[in-house]
């Protein structure tokens, strides 16, 4: 059965309606002559549905041996034909709702009754299609869609469909639900309005509203009949304004869900039909298809929310996945293979940088040198470009760190606020895991190893073991802290031979 949305402009409706037979014939129940009908023959029911009394299905039970064509008017906004129809009222109130029944004579009579639905049932248009369409619920100012005007989508949309889909506007042979005969460049049409359109679905009073700059577009052989039409070409150039209209959206089985808006509505580009079929659709992107029975051609046309239609396309988000990635690094060649990049440190900071104390323990000739500032939070960090540590096994890092006594590890300093209870540089390293896609709240989830109270003037080797976060599937930076932090107190520190590992 299909499922029908409709809107109207003072209520959120939605209708699912079933012709019982042909809506373009009548019944032959008898080959006498017609008769006209009168008020006395026709009457339907009302019978609610079992899961919902806010679904309702109405019966003709006139019981007309005459040949006769029904249609319904269901007081939501929408009609239908036959024996049968069935409306969804997922808004309380009072709705009229009227059988029409036509004679093959000519005469009609119109059977209206008073329908009242007690409670609100939002959930009967809670579909994916529309809350994608409008912003949901949850977002009652609805959400504004412009043309694709620089194609940041098209290429997206070709492979999502697997079509020739060239532009964010274009045509094909009719049902090919293609460009293939043209597609629009990026900012292709910038001499017409086009660009100009805005279309804002609405949860709140179900309304589609169109702005423009008072100038519609579309295909001769459609527009030539509006108001100051002026034909260029294929297409034609006429009065509009916008204005606030209503729309529908079917969700047939098997097929894709079809828009229909109001039959005076220019949805930026008239094709002579204000039905789309709704091909392709993202929180950000959608292409609607559009079939010119007038001459015969499909359109298709890209639409992307406001806020992406921008001159550069939107860079994708890189998918991190778990990958064990071992890494190690001496410093004794300028290009480093771990980018550790500075956070507030000092001006001294140096990689690489000759060796203050080439021990046996650490004999190598370059190393790092690592000044923390007199700001709060000073540090070095590396993360992964394009994946997630996968800390299963490889979870150890060791480094060799040289701590000077020369720093001042008596003075307190000030700090960054009274939750911090230390106030002096202190002779420690902590080494941190954030995931970075938090930002500056990474250290809400972060898990940090210190050692602290590390002997000076002397190269020692330290083991930092996130074993007991193996199961962890989110971190994908590693920071690097010398002398503890919050607090403004400098310090000079070195360490070598990093690596993460197993």
């Amino acid at each position: 059965m299909k499922k029908i949305y409709k809107y109207s402009f003072l209520a959120l409706l939605a209708l699912c309606a079933v012709a019982a037979c042909s809506p373009q014939e009548f019944d032959d129940y008898s080959m006498g002559a017609p008769d006209s009908i009168t008020p006395e023959q026709i009457s339907f029911t009302a019978t609610p549905s079992a899961t919902t009394p806010n679904i309702i299905t109405f019966t003709n039970t006139s019981g007309l041996k005459r040949s006769h064509a029904i249609l319904w008017d269901l007081g939501n906004g929408a009609t239908a034909k036959g024996e049968t129809a069935t409306g969804m009222y997922p808004m309380k109130g009072l709705y009229v709702v009227s059988m029409s029944v036509y004679a093959p004579d000519g005469s009609l009579v119109i059977k209206t009754e008073n329908l009242t639905i007690a409670n609100d049932d939002f959930s009967l248009v809670d579909s994916p299609v529309y809350n994608k369409l409008t912003g949901g619920i949850d977002n009652p100012d609805g959400k504004t869609w412009v043309f694709d005007q620089y194609n940041n989508f098209t290429q997206e949309v070709a492979d999502a469909l697997g079509k020739d889909i060239r532009g964010h506007m274009g045509l094909g042979p009719a049902g090919g639900y293609d460009q293939s005969w043209w597609g629009a460049g990026v900012n292709d049409k910038q001499a017409t309005e086009l660009y100009k359109f805005k279309f804002t679905f609405k949860q709140s009073g179900t309304q589609l509203i169109i702005q423009n700059n008072n100038k519609g577009y579309g295909r001769w052989a459609c527009a030539n009949g509006q108001p100051g039409a002026v034909q260029d070409g294929d297409d034609s150039v006429f009065d509009y304004s916008g204005g606030t209209y209503n729309f529908s959206i079917e969700e047939p089985p098997g097929a894709y869900p079809m828009m229909t808006i109001s039959a005076n509505a220019i949805f930026g580009y008239y094709a002579c039909n204000n039905s789309f079929e709704i091909i392709y659709q993202t929180e950000g992107a959608m292409a609607l298809r559009v079939l010119n029975t007038t001459e015969n051609q499909d359109w298709v046309f890209i639409f992307c929310r406001e806020d992406l239609n921008i001159a550069e396309p939107p860079t994708p988000p890189i998918v991190k996945e778990l990958r064990e990635v071992p890494l190690f690094e001496d410093f004794e060649a300028d290009d480093l293979s771990i980018a550790f990049v500075p956070e507030s440190m000092g001006n001294l900071t140096s990689m690489p940088y000759q060796n203050p104390a080439p021990v046996p323990i650490n004999s190598s000739n370059k190393v790092a040198l690592y000044q923390k500032s007199t700001e709060f939070y000073s540090n070095l960090s590396f993360t992964t470009r394009d994946y997630l540590f996968d800390l299963t096994t490889l979870n150890k890092i060791r480094v060799k760190v040289f701590i000077p006594s020369y720093n001042d590890y008596t003075t307190e300093y000030a700090v960054a606020g009274d939750w911090i209870t230390n106030k002096k540089l202190l002779p420690q390293l902590a080494v941190k895991l954030h995931d970075s896609s938090r930002g500056g709240n990474a250290w809400e989830t972060q898990t940090e190893i210190i050692h602290a109270n590390l002997e000076t003037d002397k190269w020692i080797e330290l083991l930092f073991d996130f074993s007991s976060v193996a199961a962890r599937t989110d971190y994908d930076k590693i920071v690097v802290q010398f002398g503890a932090e919050g607090h403004a107190g400098p310090g000079i520190f070195f360490f070598d031979d990093f690596s993460f590992d197993r």
